[in-house]
């Protein structure tokens, strides 16, 4: 046996899988007094955002990994070698883009960051029946280690035979396109809305001699550790999937948002501060947060978005 098959083990990926009804037209007969009525519900466009109608069901994907193997090269290894149908979103498999986030064992991250060892789990294994019929629930001792325990205490060795099993869903709070993609349009449209963008004055600067000052925007360290952190979001999608308040961007503009506001509040040579403010003082802004700093969990790029939430609220409020 080679030390590549010593130091492997399987896992079981659970997938909660989606296939999406295809839409049927219909066409609206003259003759019917309510085939043009429209809907008390909002218009088409908001109708569009509805949660789409399909197949679900739960599947599971047996495999022969190291605890090292990211979740993402997991999910590559079916979808090509076992059921090519698996339906997931990636780009750059690194970290750096966003694209594959979702939700693993009920929180939200990117499978390519997320190892096997990490975050493969076991069941609670079952308490033993004695003879007389009871179920023996106290300290470890009593209950029988021949079955699965006996799989846990061996996960961390070399010789681990299951590492648990992965339970993988798309993002929370938006709608699902299929399988573990979904739909974060709501969060970019959000996103665009803010003007995600520097906002000069646009008075091109000049030296006494006339010439073109090409250190017009320089900037103080300090000034650009106000925001250089704010500058690393990728507009992933895990801090408003974290969020209990974000619901695809209708009720809460969600803290992805606002940071893209914040990283350009903070940036002393944009002129925009009170313009940028006012957009995101609105019900559905700064109003609608709870500052319950679930979106602070499990940030990629290290952002502590919570904190972040709250200096922006505070300076809507004081201004």
């Amino acid at each position: 046996m080679s030390g590549m098959d010593v130091a492997s083990a399987t896992v079981t990926l659970r997938v909660n899988r989606f296939a999406p009804r295809p839409e049927r037209e219909r066409a609206a007969r003259s003759g019917s007094p309510f085939g043009r009525k429209s809907s008390p519900f909002g218009s088409s466009s908001a109708s569009a955002r509805r949660r789409p109608r399909g197949k679900q069901w739960t599947q599971d994907y047996v495999l022969h990994v190291r605890p090292e193997t990211t979740v993402l090269e997991c999910l590559l290894t079916v979808k090509r070698t076992m059921d090519p149908t698996l339906a997931f979103r990636y780009s750059c498999g690194h970290g750096m883009c966003g694209s594959d986030a979702v939700s693993i064992n009920g929180t939200p991250t990117l499978l390519c960051t997320a190892t096997v060892g990490e975050w493969a789990k076991h069941a609670p294994a079952a308490a033993s029946i004695d003879d007389e019929g009871f179920r023996h629930t106290g300290s470890p001792e009593t209950i029988d280690s021949s079955s699965s325990d006996s799989n846990i205490a061996n996960a961390h060795g070399d010789n681990a035979a299951d590492l648990g099993v992965i339970e993988l869903a798309p993002l929370p709070g938006f709608p699902v396109q299929r399988d573990l993609i979904a739909d974060i349009d709501p969060m970019l449209n959000q996103i665009t809305k803010l003007a995600p963008y520097l906002k000069a004055d646009g008075v091109l600067a000049t030296t006494d001699e006339g010439k073109i000052n090409v250190f017009e925007y320089l900037q103080r360290p300090e000034q650009l550790a106000k925001y250089e952190m704010l500058s690393n979001c990728i507009a992933c999608g895990v801090c408003e999937g974290s969020c209990p308040v974000f619901a695809g961007g209708d009720a809460f503009i969600g803290p992805a948002a606002l940071i893209a506001v914040s990283r350009f509040v903070n940036d002393s040579r944009d002129t925009a501060t009170a313009e940028r403010l006012d957009m995101i003082d609105t019900a559905d802004g700064v109003a609608a947060c709870q500052s319950v700093r679930a979106c602070s969990r499990h940030c990629p790029r290290g952002i502590d978005v919570g904190e972040e939430m709250w200096q922006i609220v505070a300076r809507v409020r004081e201004r």
